[in-house]
């Protein structure tokens, strides 16, 4: 056997793999593909270090709620993105004509809806529903509250 060492998959905990996984995180990439690479950890490994490291699974959560803005660009890229909106059809007689490509138009809808799911989870103050919950009476205007006291007589009172 040579004195090489035989390289596989990292799995010792070190500051610069985890600010590479941070920033492919933050950029929008799942934690899926950035282990798919062979000279990065296995999710196993990286699961192990958030729960093992606070400073990784801290630095972690920031780069999550970061992918969030990229996710919202993302989702800008996909809307605007019209190039397979349209197909080439042959007819008949030889004619050439175009048509809707409504399977691409619906892909890129729930490519969008996912993104815009996962930004609300992610970053719910600046991507979630805005949910108000306000009371007011009516016009907006203060709530009138009444109040009613039923008197009861005693048994055998007069």
């Amino acid at each position: 056997m040579s004195e090489e060492a035989v390289m596989g998959r990292p799995t010792i905990y070190s500051q610069d793999l985890a600010d590479i996984i941070c920033a492919a995180l933050a950029e929008g990439r799942s934690l899926r593909s950035i282990c798919e690479h062979e000279e990065m950890p296995c999710l196993t490994t990286i699961f192990n270090w958030l729960r093992t490291k606070p400073d990784f699974l801290a630095q972690y959560a920031r780069a999550k709620e970061e992918s969030a803005d990229a996710l919202a660009d993302e989702m800008l890229d996909i809307a605007d993105d019209a190039r397979n909106d349209w197909m080439e059809r042959s007819e008949k007689e030889g004619k050439t004509g175009w048509e809707l490509n409504g399977e691409h138009i619906q892909r890129s809808r729930v490519r969008i809806d996912t993104r815009k799911w996962l930004a609300s989870k992610l970053k719910p103050k600046k991507y979630g529903d805005k949910i108000d919950a306000t009371l007011s009476g009516p016009n907006g205007g203060p709530i009138q509250v009444e109040g009613r006291i039923k008197l009861v007589k005693p048994e055998g009172g007069e």
